[in-house]
């Protein structure tokens, strides 16, 4: 039988359809400062839902080889180990793994097209500071931004999308650094489990379109999207998330300017070759996610960015369709008092479709609004965002730039900018502020100053 057979390229997957929506509503796009009046979440879901996808395939490289017709007879050519007919043989091949522990079936797992770490980590990052920015940062060009112990540090999506993850170290913490971008997920983890560090890459696995890390120390596998060891010894064991937000370089490097900026010097690929924003057109509001086979909650289209909060056992996703009407939400999740801020002008970490350019989207960050006991309410007055008890003025990274609080420092909350479908696939209970119920306390209106 012959066969074609995917690989990859510059560590990206290869054989990708690059989607385009025709027609649909770039709602995403309300982030933009000279954009037309945003939509009503209503007009917005049934424009994406009622469009119709176009598909433009990109170049992919291939090969043709020979294989025997029966699936078993094949893999014992490519030389797998059949460790059972419970467990797929072409993820068995070249691993040492313990198969036997499982908390995923297997027939949800699949390969990805790229082999083991394929996609390379990045465990040598090297830095420079804010401040002294080479020529090709883009000040809207969307970072990771971590701060540890007084540490900041910043990792460009443009670098993670073609890694997917960072091994280093940051405030005397082991972390691993890591970007999904089938699914949008932005996640920091302590990567320190029973007192012994582990090294995360790529397994070169997907389970509901999400990455499947592996370390390098029991060979263990770990779904990204929640943190936890699917396959392997460690199954069952989870890591702790590192509280951390996306957003534009230029407010990084406002509020850090001695931060350190992960370098596209990477020793893998050329300056230049970080420029070529990959999966064009992929996150067009209603476009098909790749690799879900899972039905697709039909609450919001599937490529909707939610902010995302999993707090006591209570999930909620605040879709960008809401925020960038209402940027300033106050709420209480899982019994714990939570502030949502939104601004707009932070670019896609993704192509435009054709000529379109990248697509402006906006920041995020969650923050606990309690100060010295007390809870503060905030809102926007005049594109700014203020808190009703002092009238202080607050950035999007939830420091108090001035008034009488200035200098003060909100705690981040755990949250990421996810796409609906990847986030509702693997949290089907989570709540829809906007949708399936009101915000807890009074939307805050926008108010002209």
């Amino acid at each position: 039988m012959r066969v074609k057979r995917w690989m990859p390229v510059a560590g990206l997957l290869v054989g990708l359809a690059a989607a385009a929506c025709s027609g649909a509503a770039d709602s995403d796009d309300a982030g933009r400062a000279d954009s037309a009046p945003t939509p009503t979440l209503t007009q917005s879901f049934e424009a994406a839902q009622g469009s119709e996808l176009g598909r433009d395939d990109v170049a992919t490289i291939v090969e043709e080889v020979d294989e025997p017709e029966d699936p078993r007879q094949a893999a014992i050519a490519r030389g797998a180990t059949l460790l059972s007919d419970n467990v797929p043989n072409r993820l068995t091949f070249g691993w040492e793994t313990n198969f036997d522990i499982h908390s995923a079936p297997y027939t949800e797992i699949f390969d990805g097209g790229p082999p083991r770490d394929g996609i390379r980590p990045i465990d040598d990052p090297r830095f420079f500071l804010a401040k002294d920015a080479p020529s090709y940062m883009n000040p809207a060009e969307p970072v990771i931004s971590i701060e540890i112990d007084g540490e900041a540090r910043a990792y460009p999506l443009a670098i993670l999308v073609s890694h997917e993850i960072v091994n280093d170290d940051l405030g005397g913490i082991p972390i691993t650094v890591t970007y999904c971008p089938l699914c949008n997920t932005s996640l920091v983890f302590d990567r320190r489990v029973d007192g012994r560090v582990l090294d995360f890459g790529t397994s070169g696995n997907l389970r509901m379109s999400d990455l499947v890390m592996w370390d390098r120390q029991t060979e263990s596998w770990w779904q990204q999207i929640t943190g936890e060891a699917i396959v392997g010894d460690l199954t069952g064991t989870k890591l702790t998330f590192i509280p951390a937000q996306v957003l534009a370089f230029e407010d990084f490097a406002q509020a850090f300017p001695d931060g350190l900026v992960l370098s596209r010097d990477t020793g893998f690929y050329p300056i230049s070759a970080y420029d070529r924003a990959p999966y064009a057109g992929y996150d067009q509001l209603s476009n098909t996610p790749i690799a879900f086979r899972d039905a697709i909650d039909p609450r919001l289209p599937p490529m909707e960015r939610v902010v995302t909060l999993d707090i006591a056992g209570d999930f909620v996703a605040y879709p960008f369709l809401l925020l960038a009407q209402v940027p300033v939400i106050n709420d209480v999740v899982g019994g714990k008092q939570v502030v949502v801020f939104y601004t707009g002008g932070t670019l896609s970490p993704f192509a435009g479709t054709g000529v379109q350019p990248r697509r402006t989207i906006g920041s995020t960050g969650v923050f606990d609004p309690v100060v010295d006991g007390r809870r503060l309410t905030f809102k926007v007055v005049a594109n700014a965002i203020v808190d009703d008890e002092t009238g202080s003025k607050w950035s999007i990274l939830g420091e108090a730039l001035d008034g009488p609080l200035a200098g003060t420092q909100l705690d981040l909350v755990v949250h990421d900018n996810h796409f609906w479908f990847a986030w509702a696939g693997f949290n089907p209970s989570t709540v829809v502020r906007g949708i399936d119920s009101d915000i807890v306390g009074p939307l805050i209106p926008v108010e002209e100053g």
